[in-house]
């Protein structure tokens, strides 16, 4: 099977989709007509530049409203498909798309539609084109891609295919093991597109709302796995159309496209092991062990008061790294790390962003294959000089010019704590609060970036994605999505601005496109840990009364429990599951801050409900009313 891409899918002009289409690493491409039409060259011209761009074109789209027309139209209906054979002769590509008829004056009958795409064939072969016929879900008469399949097969020529595309099967929810009793030499070429379960007009959703694979709620592997059984080794190719991709980045959506298919295919031949896929094997999706640690660029007074509240969240200063102006502060299994450097990455993700998180430290199975996975998944490695003694612990660029460092026990990699740092002098005390572990890291963007955001971890990981919440802003909407690891060892929540009003795209502002925004940790006890933080002097996110009082009157807490929260300002939420307690720190540098949380049963959210509230704490300390922010 070769890749290939509609360009319609993407941004720009026609130019910069060849270009991105070609970087991306695609075989070919789908050249959508209006992309042909806007463009100011031949279809001489055309076809060249494709081809000096080492691209195929695999199929020229769409021809509408040609089978099943009143005799009147009929003729004409055939004059503009060789108007439009001659484009394609000139271009330089043999396969035509045609989607099932849509105009009103159109006529029912298979017979009918399989005598006009016979008819259509005939002329076809006499120019060595080929004829495609595909199932619109809108279709007036044909919505099926069974039914559209008996056409294809009663027309019974050698030039006449089937076209699939996931999206008009599965978004009418029809079984995609059906194509399996399709033989695969009548299948033409294949279409891939997923998309978000929306209750809505199948043409309005099919416009703004198809996503790369991977990134909607279609089971789109499923579709494939049955085209696979057919003994279909054409092109596979994405033909998506979305709102957010048409003005987003073009190097980056095609990028996305590009690794949506490549882990898609890697998916569908672990389940059919016959599939033919000109393709490097890819390692198996990684395991995630938890998070090794999170590192912070900074400098001067700002590094000065980061760990002035680390100290006061109950971390101890637990080594300083044996080379670098880097210090490990630890409290149970959470390792933090506070990088000085002036040179090197740190430095000039410093010199962007202020004090930000600069590297994320992700503990898997095997950190050779997760390395070779993301490369082969188009993620970029990441290097950096090592010093004497310094451990070469891989790493990739992740999205928004982050860092990931694997790191594994099997190589030894784990080590790196024994081998790059040395302990700390005790100053005496014990300052630990309880905190146990990393519940989640939360990751800020902007909206049209979250759907590479997800696709880069659920391809990378065995993660899987939660549904998609609204998070209401007093200023706007944040769009909040959760991508949850086997085991639930890590957490990431992927949070969309559309605005910059929003606490979310304030932060994306003030820091210059950051990603991380907050940190999530863990505790057994947290009225102990409270307790004990105050002790170290740590001020907690002031909430409001209103809040306690509408919890009281909305949930039958016990009295003494609501009191404690109150006293502090915890914060609470149920799920059929168990409970949820959560504790802010103000916000620092930029609009970051520290959560504290105790999960109680198998409570599966992270307190959606309080989000409101609690943005409207926060931003109440970051800029209280009538002053300029601090």
């Amino acid at each position: 099977m070769k890749t290939s891409i509609a360009t319609v899918s993407i941004s720009g002009n026609f130019e910069e989709k060849l270009t991105a289409i070609r970087d991306a690493g695609y075989d070919g491409l789908e050249i959508f007509e209006q992309d042909f039409i806007a463009h100011d060259a031949g279809p001489k011209e055309v076809g060249r530049m494709i081809r000096d761009h080492g691209l195929e074109i695999m199929l020229f789209q769409p021809f509408r409203d040609f089978e099943g027309l009143p005799p009147e139209r009929r003729q004409k209906a055939f004059d503009r498909a060789e108007r439009k054979f001659d484009v394609m002769q000139a271009l330089g590509t043999d396969l035509v798309l045609i989607c099932s008829n849509c105009a009103p004056d159109s006529l029912g009958g298979i017979d009918r539609a399989a005598d006009d795409l016979a008819a259509l064939g005939e002329r076809s072969a006499t120019r060595g084109l080929r004829i495609g016929y595909e199932a619109l879900a809108w279709g007036r008469h044909v919505n099926d891609h069974r039914d559209a399949w008996e056409i294809v097969r009663r027309a019974d020529h050698p030039n006449v295919g089937l076209i699939l595309d996931s999206f008009h099967s599965l978004a009418r929810r029809i079984d995609p093991d059906t194509i399996r009793r399709i033989p695969g030499d009548k299948i033409f070429f294949v279409q891939l597109a997923d998309a978000p379960w929306i209750e809505m007009d199948l043409l309005y959703w099919s416009r703004h709302f198809r996503n790369m694979p991977g990134e909607g709620d279609l089971p789109v592997a499923a579709f494939l796995s049955a085209v696979a059984s057919t003994g279909y080794d054409g092109p596979i190719s994405l033909e998506i159309f979305n709102d957010q991709f048409r003005s987003g980045n073009t190097a980056l959506v095609a990028e996305d496209g590009y690794r949506s298919l490549i882990a898609l295919m890697d998916t569908v031949r672990r389940q059919e092991p016959d599939l033919r896929v000109d393709l490097p094997v890819l390692p198996d999706p990684v395991a995630i062990e938890g998070t090794a640690f999170i590192e912070f660029c900074s400098r001067g007074a700002e590094a000065d008061a980061l760990e002035t509240l680390l100290k006061s969240l109950g971390f101890h200063r637990a080594g300083e790294h044996i080379a670098k102006r880097l210090t490990l502060w630890r409290q149970g299994d959470i390792r933090i790390l506070v990088n000085r450097e002036t040179e090197g990455y740190a430095a000039s993700a410093y010199t962007m962003h202020g004090t930000s998180v600069c590297d994320i430290g992700i503990q898997v199975a095997d950190a050779k294959d997760t390395i070779e996975r993301a490369r082969l998944l188009g993620s970029a490695p990441f290097h950096q000089p090592l010093g004497p003694s310094e451990l070469d612990i891989p790493a990739i660029r992740g999205l928004g010019g982050s860092v990931l460092h694997f790191i594994d026990r099997k190589s030894g990699l784990a080590q790196v704590w024994d081998v790059e740092f040395v302990e700390s002098a005790s100053d005496g005390t014990t300052a630990n609060a309880g905190l146990r572990a990393v519940d989640h890291i939360a990751q800020t963007m902007s909206y049209q970036d979250m759907l590479s955001w997800s696709l880069f971890y659920v391809a990378l990981f065995r993660m899987r994605k939660a549904p998609m919440l609204d998070v209401i802003d007093p200023d706007g909407l944040i769009r909040s999505q959760a991508i949850e690891a086997d085991g639930d060892t890590l957490r990431i929540t992927l949070n969309g601005a559309e605005t910059h009003r929003t606490l979310a795209g304030e932060f994306l502002a003030d820091s210059f496109g950051a990603s991380v925004q907050h940190i999530a940790m863990t505790t057994a006890d947290i009225f102990q840990t409270a307790q004990r933080l105050r002790e170290l002097h740590f001020a907690p996110l002031p909430m409001p009364t209103n809040y306690y009082d509408d919890l009281e009157a909305r949930l039958d807490l016990d009295p003494s429990i609501l009191a404690r929260m109150r006293a502090e300002n915890i914060l609470y939420d149920r799920d059929e599951g168990g409970e949820f307690f959560q504790l802010y720190s103000p916000p620092f540098s930029n609009g970051m801050f520290f959560e504290i949380v105790e999960r109680r049963g198998s409570y599966a959210g992270y307190g959606a409900p309080n989000a409101p509230f609690r943005i409207a704490a926060q931003k109440r300390f970051l800029r209280p009313k009538g002053m300029p922010r601090r």
